[in-house]
């Protein structure tokens, strides 16, 4: 058994599936319509199990869009900085419609939050939009609330970069898995599967950090699940997490998504767009196998 060299820091908290966008590059698919969503005696339970377990610093509450349940983040926030974790915030601003507005939804953050990261690109933007992001940063600013932007660029501009340019600042290329393998592929360059014999976005020996998600799910990457907090506490999950040993870790840290359909000798296509694209392909193709692994159904469309 090999264990993860550094030691878990990091929790993400997916509050809610739900969101006030359906973007075409989401991970986990979500939407208006989605389900899923922690209650605050479930964040309690998940507080408390990364506190036991001792190495854990910071706690970000995102989805989803977080600020749809605003009492639930406020207060779970609270218990994180009671507890001592430095905490953070995803968000797309939706709430920010004016300048004054967004002053009084960010107020009882203030002091509270190390990080307000919001999403800020062509998948969410509109001339609302815009102003509404202006609004949130502005009103984080005065407050004194550190504040950033986190952006995927177009699968055009992300299809050049891979050709040897640059992408835009403060924009990352599109990852095609869950929504983005559906709706974004037609508009990728596809190469050859052959190519991908390496995770390249995902450290899944040593992750550092994981998502939790609102069902207990502990993903190492969204859709790849190492065990249930729910079920099983964090600090056994994390020590018996043996990244050789999982069924779809085992084969991404040995050969990338070609070792995964290779190993357990899938169908393919002759190309993708990307190694996130073969990767989540060759899962949905495995989620019988290995059920708990790949869960929960809404990172794989079904909500």
């Amino acid at each position: 058994m090999q264990k993860p060299e550094s030691e878990l820091d990091g929790l993400h908290l997916l509050l809610t599936y739900r969101c006030t966008f359906e973007c075409d590059h989401c991970f986990v698919w979500s939407s208006p319509r989605q389900g899923g969503t922690m209650t605050l005696d479930q964040i309690e339970q998940i507080l408390r199990q990364a506190r036991e377990l001792g190495t854990v610093e910071s706690i970000y509450y995102e989805g989803g869009e977080p600020f749809l349940y605003y009492a639930i983040l406020v207060k779970g926030l609270e218990m994180a900085v009671d507890l001592g974790f430095q905490t953070g915030i995803v968000s797309n601003a939706y709430w920010a419609t004016s300048q004054r507005d967004a002053l009084e939804w960010l107020r009882p953050l203030a002091g509270m939050i190390q990080d307000l990261s919001i999403s800020d690109d062509r998948y969410h933007r509109s001339d609302e939009t815009d102003r509404q992001i202006q609004n949130a940063i502005a009103a984080a600013c005065a407050l004194g609330i550190p504040i950033g932007k986190i952006g995927v660029a177009q699968p055009e501009v992300t299809n050049a970069a891979v050709s040897g340019g640059r992408l835009p600042r403060g924009e990352s290329e599109v990852m095609y898995r869950g929504r983005a393998a559906e709706r974004l592929v037609s508009r990728a360059t596809l190469r050859p599967w052959e190519q991908f014999t390496e995770c390249p976005h995902e450290n899944l020996r040593d992750p550092g950090r994981v998502h939790v998600d609102p069902f207990g799910n502990v993903h190492v990457c969204q859709g790849i699940s190492l065990g249930n907090l729910f079920q099983t506490p964090l600090r056994e999950i994390w020590e018996a997490y043996d990244p050789d040993a999982h069924p779809i870790t085992g084969p991404l840290v040995a050969g990338g998504p070609v070792e995964l359909v290779n190993r357990y000798e899938l169908p393919h296509a002759e190309s993708y767009a990307d190694a996130c694209h073969l990767c989540y392909r060759a899962r949905l193709s495995l989620r019988a196998a290995f059920p708990n692994a790949l869960a929960p159904d809404q990172v794989y469309g079904n909500p």
